[in-house]
């Protein structure tokens, strides 16, 4: 019975390392993995070294904001650290929001008869 058990413990142990050799093959294949063996590991844009401590805190930047981009040459990538990849994104989708909001409020501004400032002339020659 003994021998039963061991082979059972073998077998499961056989298939937990080899679940965990495909899982780190498709880690490796990943787009994130391969930036990081392609370049140093150094922020792109504020010069922050990294090490294998604090390696969570850089990030594989999209250059063209496409994540399905992934050329192998790394072309369309960048590490960036977690605050400047957040600036980044900021700086990106800023104008974008600032371009929705302004074709939105262009349309909500024709139907509007309120004007604030309509009267501020007049005030404004009152004082002189």
């Amino acid at each position: 019975m003994a021998g039963k058990k061991t082979t059972m413990d073998a077998d499961k142990l056989d298939r937990v390392v080899a679940e965990a050799r495909r899982n780190r093959e498709a880690r490796e294949k990943s787009y994130r993995d391969r930036a990081l063996r392609l370049f140093p590991w150094v922020c792109a844009k504020c010069g922050r070294e990294f090490s294998r401590e604090n390696l969570g805190e850089l990030t594989v930047h999209h250059k063209d904001h496409d994540h399905d981009n992934n050329p192998a040459d790394g072309s369309n990538w960048e590490l960036l650290c977690l605050y400047c990849h957040d600036d980044e994104h900021a700086r990106y989708l800023d104008p974008v929001a600032a371009k929705s909001d302004s074709a939105a409020s262009a349309g909500a501004d024709s139907g509007t008869t309120h004007k604030p400032f309509a009267a501020l002339e007049g005030l404004l020659k009152r004082k002189e």
